[in-house]
């Protein structure tokens, strides 16, 4: 468009093209252990919760990538695979924690190696320089993101 400034499609374009390629390509990864996107981040932040390798389904909505929407379901089939089991806490029984099982951590583990692996792939042609000034950047951007989220509400709650 003629007068225009398109730096932030041109910024913004390239971004959504690269996460476009970026999904489908951890999604082909993670096929090869028939998990799903949302499956792996469910296994991932059990992973990461420690060596109880447990959290309740609140807390797994909160510290992540994972939604509420449909985590119930998606703890349901994890469970059937044999990879979480849930557990009632021994103080209160109204909470229930989902906890890896050792076939999950085994596979977590399988998982997150190959998609590093596969991550590092995918940033090949970057040089570490490269790679350190772009994340810089993309940290920027998520402040950006943030604040403009922030005018958004503010914005909305004065209209």
């Amino acid at each position: 468009m003629p007068g225009m400034d398109v730096d932030s499609i041109r910024v913004l374009g390239r971004l959504h093209r690269c996460d476009v390629r970026y999904q489908a390509l951890v999604a082909e990864t993670l096929a090869k252990f028939d998990l799903t996107t949302p499956a792996f981040d469910v296994l991932a932040s059990l992973r990461r919760s420690g060596p109880s390798y447990r959290r309740t389904a609140g807390e797994l909505a909160q510290v992540g990538l994972i939604t509420t929407g449909g985590l119930t379901q998606r703890i349901d089939r994890l469970e059937k695979a044999g990879l979480v089991r849930r557990a009632k806490d021994e103080h209160d029984r109204r909470v229930v924690y989902i906890e890896l099982t050792e076939a999950g951590r085994d596979l977590i583990d399988r998982v997150v190696e190959e998609h590093f692996r596969t991550q590092d792939r995918m940033l090949g042609a970057l040089r570490q320089s490269e790679r350190r000034e772009l994340a810089r950047l993309l940290s920027r951007l998520e402040v950006s993101l943030d604040v403009f989220d922030h005018l958004r509400e503010d914005d909305a709650a004065t209209a």
